[in-house]
């Protein structure tokens, strides 16, 4: 099998993430940008025809060689780790499923990337920004939709994927929802009354009747509502609150965690609602809580 072309073997690897591993088409393209670049660069590296065992031969100087050109390009260290792990990714595929014979990875460690801290809007702010971009759209459906959407973000901490892939099929809402979050992983999340109630509004409005196979949240003209016109109507209506860049659709879902925390709730039970595999991408919203009640001391404290 590695007699094939490094290209040929790509686009079945790549089936095998969108079919089989079920990764978002994001990652997906992410990935296959990557390996054709990689691709590109070995056609001048190697001088000559690129087959999927002319990885065989490659050590770690030359995926470094190809990891500095990219960084030569402008890149930053989480794209350049981004690269690395659409490398690793490929040929641990190519070793099991086509025999690929490949070390030049080994013991390869990508660049340290600094810890992001989620940067979540205040509850007057969520609340203030929802009803902003609902004020702003362009028709009363319009309006209930969007509404609907962020109220699933802030009041359900959904993705913004998985609030547009919802179909006909969640109606009638009941006091939770069930949530098909990243690869393909279910799980179910509490409606508060305020956010089934503005779902409600919406489909009563909506000029497109819900079908149990159709996309439930509607476009102008009755597709699947595309994210970036979620954001577009965020983007616009920041400024007019004296919100910052960093407010955005995922925020909300930011917030969601971050305010469920500073009331009380613990780590386990804000991993299953947000569907985290793992209980460490949850704890950084400890670092969130305790970074707001830092400011609030610094702010209120007459020896701060």
């Amino acid at each position: 099998m590695t007699a094939a072309s490094l290209d040929g073997a790509v686009a079945v690897w790549l089936a095998s993430l969108a079919d089989a591993r079920r990764l978002s088409p994001h990652t997906v393209r992410a990935y296959a940008g990557t390996l054709e670049r990689f691709s590109d660069f070995l056609l001048g590296h190697i001088g000559g025809p690129v087959l999927l065992a002319s990885l065989t031969g490659l050590s770690a100087a030359d995926f470094r060689a190809f990891l500095s050109l990219r960084r030569g390009e402008g890149l930053a260290n989480v794209s350049i780790a981004r690269e690395l792990s659409a490398l690793r990714t490929f040929i641990a595929w190519a070793r099991r499923t086509q025999g690929l014979a490949c070390d030049g990875l080994a013991g390869m460690r990508s660049p340290k990337l600094p810890r992001r801290v989620p940067r979540p809007v205040s509850p007057a702010d969520a609340t203030g920004l929802i009803a902003a971009v609902g004020e702003d759209a362009r028709t009363p459906w319009m309006a209930a939709r969007d509404t609907a959407v962020l109220l699933l973000l802030y009041g359900g901490g959904l993705r913004i994927a998985e609030a547009l892939s919802l179909t006909g099929a969640a109606l009638p809402l009941g006091e939770t929802l069930s949530v098909t979050g990243k690869r393909g992983k279910a799980r179910i999340v509490p409606l508060l009354p305020v956010v089934r109630e503005a779902v409600e509004a919406y489909v009563a409005l909506t000029p497109w009747p819900p079908a149990r196979e159709a996309p439930l949240f509607r476009g102008l003209r009755g597709g699947p509502l595309d994210p970036g016109i979620v954001r577009t109507a965020i983007r616009a209506a920041r400024p007019a609150l004296g919100l910052p860049d960093s407010a955005t659709p995922h925020a909300l879902r930011h917030s969601f965690a971050t305010h469920l925390l500073a009331r009380g709730a613990d780590l386990r039970s804000i991993q299953e609602l947000l569907g985290h595999a793992s209980l460490s991408s949850t704890q950084i919203y400890t670092a969130v809580d305790a970074a707001q009640l830092l400011d609030v001391y610094r702010n209120a404290h007459p020896r701060a």
